[in-house]
This record gives structure tokens, sequence and C-alpha cells, in this order.
């Protein structure tokens, strides 16, 4: 197992309690795969890039909005110099729950609580009013007045009330096109999604899937943009990261072994060098903010 690459970074955190950003910029560098406490809207322009989710890759196509649970492990993946358009959204949910109490009368969290994870491919009507109002929130962001600001929390009200619509509306079955090297990846991220806290080798996911270990290997980091390894320390430090702040009782020894690691020291160097602190750091902070 190699050393983890430093497009593994720690977890980050948002400045405002809204935030809404459009770029096309193509991607020059790996973007890092990260973890946050926040929720994220992520609506995909154009482009083509692959988005790992937890356990799910999803090989987007235009029009496609995804609802992300901060804390599961994700990151896009394209191919340098590709083209790539995107907005995105991040904002904390206890804000909005403030904005939008019980006399609101719908729980505009529901679908981010319920299916915490969830992709919605927009067609017609709904892609239009959608991008609609991503084109309003993008121009409302950048304006520095208060009334711009109240602005902004209604239009981005009213896009939480149409995302929740469009989740309790049933979707329509539309055939998916999935790539057999996308396949492949799918099936390892499940099998290592099943088998993380295990001591895993190349030679289980080979005899799992009936493919060279060889060419997994090399579809996964040309699918996914990181090796599995690196996948895999990254999705067992996710897990212990939530073990931390919600075990109180477990110790950092008991919590590594749980999450994988055979020997206390190789978690804790993995885990800073992830995270960028040490777990009792970590537990430590957290409990106290």
């Amino acid at each position: 197992m190699g050393a983890v690459d430093d497009y593994m970074k720690p977890m980050h955190t948002i400045a405002q309690p809204i935030s809404v950003t459009y770029s096309e910029s193509p991607i020059s560098k790996m973007m890092p795969f990260h973890s946050h406490l926040h929720h994220e809207i992520y609506y995909f322009n154009g482009g083509a890039v692959n988005y790992l989710i937890g356990d799910k890759l999803y090989e987007l196509a235009p029009g496609d909005l995804i609802l992300m649970h901060g804390m599961t492990l994700h990151c896009p993946h394209m191919a340098s110099g590709n083209e790539y358009r995107r907005t995105t959204i991040h904002f904390d949910p206890d804000y909005v729950q403030g904005l939008a109490g019980p006399s609101f009368g719908v729980n505009v969290l529901q679908p981010f609580q319920e299916l915490r994870n969830h992709r919605l491919r927009l067609l017609g009507a709904d892609r239009e009013e959608v991008e609609r109002l991503l084109v309003r929130l993008t121009n409302m962001h950048t304006i520095q007045d208060p009334v711009a600001y109240r602005r902004l929390l209604a239009a981005f009200l009213e896009l939480l009330l149409l995302i929740h619509g469009l989740c309790e509306k049933p979707m329509e079955a539309r055939a998916e096109v999935v790539s057999d090297k996308a396949l492949h990846v799918q099936n390892m991220i499940s099998y290592l999604e099943e088998h993380y806290t295990e001591d895993l080798h190349l030679e289980q996911l080979e005899d799992a899937l009936h493919l060279s270990k060889y060419y997994l290997s090399k579809i996964f980091k040309e699918v996914t943009g990181v090796t599995i390894f690196d996948f895999l320390y990254q999705r067992r430090i996710n897990q212990a990261k939530i073990w931390l702040l919600r075990e109180k009782k477990l110790s950092i020894t008991d919590i590594g072994y749980q999450a994988g690691f055979k020997h206390p020291s190789h978690f804790s160097r993995m885990f800073k060098g992830l995270v960028g602190s040490t777990p009792e750091q970590y537990r430590r902070h957290h409990s106290s903010s």
C-alpha cells in the first residue's frame, strides 16, 4: 500500500451560511476527495466528468442535479483540460432550518435527510426552471447589500421547495447507458464499501470480480482519479471521523481497529495526513465546538 497522494485534503468548511459558485474553467490538477459538515447542491452544466459519492459512481450528463449530505466522501474526476461547467451551492443546514421553521409548512431539508445523496436527471421545463434559479442565485451572491442578500435567501428557499417537489414526483424510468469500465469500477466500489474494515488485498478483488488485479487497478485510477488503496484509506478515515464524534465511549485505538487499521500508529499517521490533525485533536476540537 503506497503513500497517500497530496490531493487527499482535509475536510473543509464554508465562511458563509450559503455559498453559490459557478465555474466553467477546466481543471488543471486533480480535484481532492473531501467531506464536510455542510450540505451541497451540485448542478452539472456541461462537459465530461465522473462523480464518485460514497459507494456510487455517476457518469454525469448536462442537467444532472446532485444533492449531497456533506459527510459522505465525494470527488469529481475529469480528464485534465476538458470542459467542465458546474454550479455549486454549499449551505449550513442548521441555518436553513432556522429560515424555514415549523411555520413554513414544508421541511425543505427532507430530501437531504432521507435520500442523503441523490441524483436528479432534469429535462425540459424542470431543467429550465432550475437553471433560471441558479443564474439568479449566482448573480445575487456577488451583490454586497442587505436587500440583495434577502432576495438570495428567498430564491434559495424557492430552489429547495422545487427540489422537494422533484424528489416527491415519481421519476420516469430512464435507461442509463453505463460503460463497461464504469460498471467494473462501480462493482469495485461496492465491494470496498462492504469490506473496507477488513484486511484487504488486491487478490480479493481479483477473485470477487474475476478480472486481473492489474486491470482493476488501472481502470479504477482512470475512472476515479485515485488508486484503490487511496480510496480505501480515505473511506476508513472518513468513517473514523464519524465514530470519533458519535461514539464517545470508544477509545482512539478501538476506533482505529474497527475502521480497518491493524496498528494504532498507522491509524494516527494516516488520520493526520488526511485530516490535518491527530484523532485525539480532532475529537477534542469538535467536542468543544
